[in-house]
């Protein structure tokens, strides 16, 4: 980063621009401030240095290339260590009005700042690509309030407008990547556990998850409800062993149906033909065998 766009820290915690405002700062002897809260949005890209950052009193070691928002009203600080490492990050403070003059355009632009307020997650780290790629787009914004060019103005928008689309993308990329690991780490549990119990509130203390959010995961991943998708699995282990020729009674038991009258019309309810039908159609030479 040229010297000229580095910004002069000052302890001011308030806009004087009203849609935003954007700094670089690289210091070695930070003036630390106290727990404070701003009416405006705060987004941090933590460059280097070793800081630790506490918002709405929860504590974070930063890592280079973690993304931090702070929503308005919410406490925060940051901690920072002694050490040659200078403290180097951006800042950049976004109005209200100007949110939600970009939320008209399209929410994608706010995907990130509606996702903070609703999950109170407020660090975000970044691959190496996506913090190469996002600190240009800062410094490139940076540049360009210096100067006087023709069609400054414009080339502003347009570059706010692509940082905070990358932003957000970034984010989204990243949530969906969880969400997915999320999903097969639970159906591979599943897979495992079919004589088990496997309700929404067994699931969520077996994996420390939200239990109205392993129902999203399924619904958004497998296009069934959790009850749906377990129930599928348990009738095609069922079938499995049904082809083997085991016994219908045990066979339901074993994969976790409570009686053999719910395994009945749950199958049913699946194939349109009763469990019975269903493996002498199958396996007519073992029918008698199994019964």
């Amino acid at each position: 980063m040229r010297k000229k766009l580095r910004s002069d820290f000052n302890s001011r915690q308030y806009m004087l621009s009203e849609d935003f405002e954007l700094f670089y700062y690289s210091d070695r002897h930070f003036q630390s401030i106290g727990t404070h809260s701003h009416s405006y949005y705060e987004v941090y890209l933590f460059v280097e240095g070793k800081v630790d950052m506490e918002i709405g009193g929860k504590m974070s070691s930063l890592r280079p290339g973690d993304v931090i928002l702070v929503p308005p009203g919410t406490p925060h600080r940051a901690s920072v260590g002694s050490g040659e490492t200078p403290y180097r990050r951006f800042v950049f403070w976004i109005s209200l009005p100007f949110c939600e003059q970009l939320r008209r355009e399209s929410a994608d632009y706010l995907y990130l700042f509606d996702r903070v307020q609703t999950k109170k997650s407020y660090v975000y780290p970044l691959s190496a690509l996506d913090f190469n790629a996002l600190r240009g787009k800062f410094a490139a914004l940076l540049e360009e309030l210096n100067t006087d060019r023709f069609g400054r103005d414009t080339q502003i928008g347009l570059l706010v407008r692509a940082l905070m689309l990358y932003l957000c993308r970034c984010i989204r990329a990243r949530a969906k990547k969880e969400q997915l690991s999320s999903y097969q780490a639970i159906a591979e549990y599943i897979a495992g556990h079919l004589d088990e119990d496997l309700s929404l509130d067994a699931l969520s203390r077996k994996f420390f998850l939200n239990k109205y959010h392993i129902a999203h995961l399924f619904q958004e991943n497998a296009g069934l409800s959790l009850h749906q998708y377990i129930t599928k699995k348990r009738l095609d282990a069922c079938c499995d062993a049904m082809c083997s020729g085991a016994n219908l009674a045990g066979c339901c038991a074993q994969f976790g149906f409570e009686n053999y009258s719910s395994f009945y019309r749950a199958f049913r309810k699946e194939y349109g033909v009763s469990p019975s039908d269903y493996r002498n159609s199958l396996l007519p030479s073992v029918t008698e065998e199994g019964r």
